[in-house]
């Protein structure tokens, strides 16, 4: 899926690098081309300069093709007008804004755009608003640090060791449910077609790890 980001601050750059990871093509913008130092090496999307609200650089940014758009700037100005602009004039269908004033939020949910608070777990939520339509975490501790989720495990997995899903996804197989009952796994437990798999992993990354999870083993190794 093409998603256009639109920010690279430190929420920006996290998320455009997973979403990278995880095998999407992304774009990011940004006004300041230091900015996109922040990236990671690896970073293997596009690197635009300019306005994320103004419709050339979006346009050199891939949006006509975009199915996901993020506006995680600095500003919830320019964050809801982009954000508008790729819903209303571009028709992207998973729009997401990050938001600063509570009480602004409140107004542009009425909108029908999802927005996201500057909250630990901003990575996450964002990944998860624009790869997925469930809940991404089911549980975080009071730091908020650690997230644990539920993954939906790709039917290559099955046969595979909790310890082969662990060193692909960066997380820690918390536990499964197995047959109704609840399991702490070993090194050497084989995961099984009808497991509920849980893992953990520190905030920012159970979004990638769900989403590698959902690919067959060894496809993430060339993303």
């Amino acid at each position: 899926m093409r998603v256009v980001v639109m920010g690279c601050g430190r929420v920006g750059a996290a998320l455009a690098d997973a979403l990278s990871r995880i095998g999407h093509d992304v774009a990011v913008i940004d006004r300041d081309s230091a900015a996109f130092q922040r990236l990671s090496p690896d970073f293997a999307g596009d690197r635009v300069l300019g306005m994320g609200f103004d419709r050339d650089v979006l346009l050199r940014a891939g949006i006509e093709e975009a199915g996901a758009f993020a506006a995680v700037s600095s500003g919830d100005n320019s964050n809801i007008i982009s954000a508008r602009v790729a819903r209303e004039t571009f028709a992207v269908q998973r729009v997401v804004a990050r938001i600063y004033d509570a009480k602004r939020a409140a107004v542009y949910e009425r909108l029908g755009i999802p927005t996201v608070a500057t909250v630990p777990w901003t990575t996450d939520r964002l990944l998860n608003a624009l790869t997925r339509d469930a809940e991404t975490t089911k549980w975080r501790d009071p730091t908020g640090t650690v997230a644990v989720a539920e993954v939906v495990l790709h039917e290559g997995w099955v046969g595979r060791l909790v310890t082969d899903l662990e060193a692909s996804t960066n997380a820690r197989v918390a536990f499964l449910i197995r047959f109704g009952e609840g399991l702490l796994p070993e090194p050497k437990t084989v995961l099984q077609a009808s497991d509920q798999v849980y893992i953990a992993a520190v905030s920012g990354r159970a979004g990638e790890a769900m989403a590698i999870a959902a690919l067959p083993p060894g496809e993430e190794e060339g993303l």
